[in-house]
């Protein structure tokens, strides 16, 4: 009977004026509920979407409540707590001289709190949707021709991450200070803003000209370019540079103020790659044989797969001038397609032909040289001299 009477007493008792110790007991078992209640919740929603990932039904649903589960946790807690505030008595603040509980500024704090937990569960819960968001996203940016919306959908993630994250954050501290103080910090931070944004100016010019890059698609993805001197192949448009692969493997990064403002070589986006070369037989040669070298080189050309015949890309041959030591013949074609090592491939093949043709026709081919012609004289002229 004494036990008993000490434990009544005991729960009974007041820490606190008019909250005995059974109410605070309350609030840590509704914590603990609510814990244990958000588990519960979070193993039948992960149960779910496993099901409907197994049957493949409602797909979309299915992914967003997958990336919801950790965030409902917290809202879930968020709740919990704030129903645990009906537990504990707070005084009534129009009657401050009757002390009857807690401070009202603890209960004010303790709702503050609530909000800020539930504005942190939904912010949290924006960004697993963006997310689901860019898988999306991704999927439809595969479905387009150019690469660099592949690249886009990532910098749009982060943009749209930042901008929860801030909104978050501005809430929390409108929850904390209020909207008046944050007002007041943002104007004392104006002249320091402004400073910064003066020394920042070229990061602000990159990130311009990585929106103008997206916008005009200058080049894709895996391009050939050739960017102020650079020679290379596209790896990445970020925010602030793109960044190019030399031949020699070496990674290049430029700044984007300065991509959008050089000329962009688009190597990659030409139709075929041109070949221009002079073909040299030697003054020996007659005129058949001349003709002969053009004819052959017409015929290797049109043997060629590779070489494109499109009406305004046709090889072009033709014996087009006398050299002072050489005869030459102009050998134009166009290979498609535009790969680098296809294209030497392809000349390759037109060379080693070509020498083994000329040589079954007694072609020689012409290389620098001078011949003296020496006229002797008579010899009177020898005796004048």
């Amino acid at each position: 009977m004494l036990s008993v009477i000490t434990l009544q007493t005991i729960i009974n008792y007041e820490l606190i004026t008019g909250n005995p110790l059974w109410r605070f007991g309350l609030v840590l078992s509704g914590i603990i509920v609510t814990m244990a209640a958000g588990k519960i919740i979070q193993f039948f929603c992960l149960r779910l979407v496993k099901q409907n990932q197994r049957q493949q039904r409602f797909p979309v649903l299915t992914t967003i409540l997958e990336s919801l589960i950790k965030p409902m946790y917290v809202a879930i807690f968020a709740l919990g707590l704030n129903m645990c505030r009906s537990f504990i008595v707070f005084d009534n603040p129009e009657t401050p001289e009757a002390m009857e509980g807690l401070q009202p500024s603890i209960e004010t704090g303790w709702i503050v709190a609530v909000k800020i937990v539930l504005a942190f569960a939904i912010g949290y819960a924006a960004i697993k949707l963006v997310d689901v968001l860019e898988v999306w996203l991704m999927k439809a940016a595969d479905k387009t021709v150019t690469s660099l919306d592949n690249m886009l959908v990532p910098i749009l993630r982060k943009s749209m991450r930042i901008t929860i994250v801030l909104i978050t954050i501005l809430f929390i501290m409108d929850l904390i200070v209020g909207l008046e103080n944050i007002k007041s910090i943002l104007v004392g931070a104006g002249v320091g803003g402004l400073a910064i944004a003066l020394a920042a100016k070229d990061t602000v010019a990159n990130l311009l000209g990585s929106i103008t890059i997206f916008a005009d698609r200058p080049f894709q993805i895996n391009d050939l370019v050739q960017l102020d001197g650079c020679l290379g192949h596209v790896e990445d448009v970020g925010f602030r540079s793109t960044r190019l692969r030399t031949w020699d493997g070496h990674l290049i990064t430029m700044p984007n103020d300065k991509v959008i403002n050089s000329t962009i070589d688009n190597l990659g986006a030409r139709p075929a790659i041109r070949r221009k070369s002079d073909i040299t037989i030697t003054y020996d040669s007659e005129a058949e044989k001349a003709e002969k070298a053009v004819t052959i080189i017409k015929e290797i050309l049109a043997g060629i797969p590779e070489i494109d015949t499109h009406p305004d890309l046709i090889p072009r041959i033709y014996f087009n001038e006398f050299n002072s030591d050489s005869l030459n013949i102009l050998m134009i074609y166009w290979v498609t397609p535009p790969e680098w090592w296809l294209y030497h491939e392809v000349n390759e093949k037109v060379n080693l032909e070509m020498m083994r043709r000329f040589q079954e026709a007694e072609i020689e081919f012409a290389f620098p040289t001078q011949t003296l012609y020496l006229k002797k004289e008579d010899a009177q002229s020898e005796a004048q001299v």
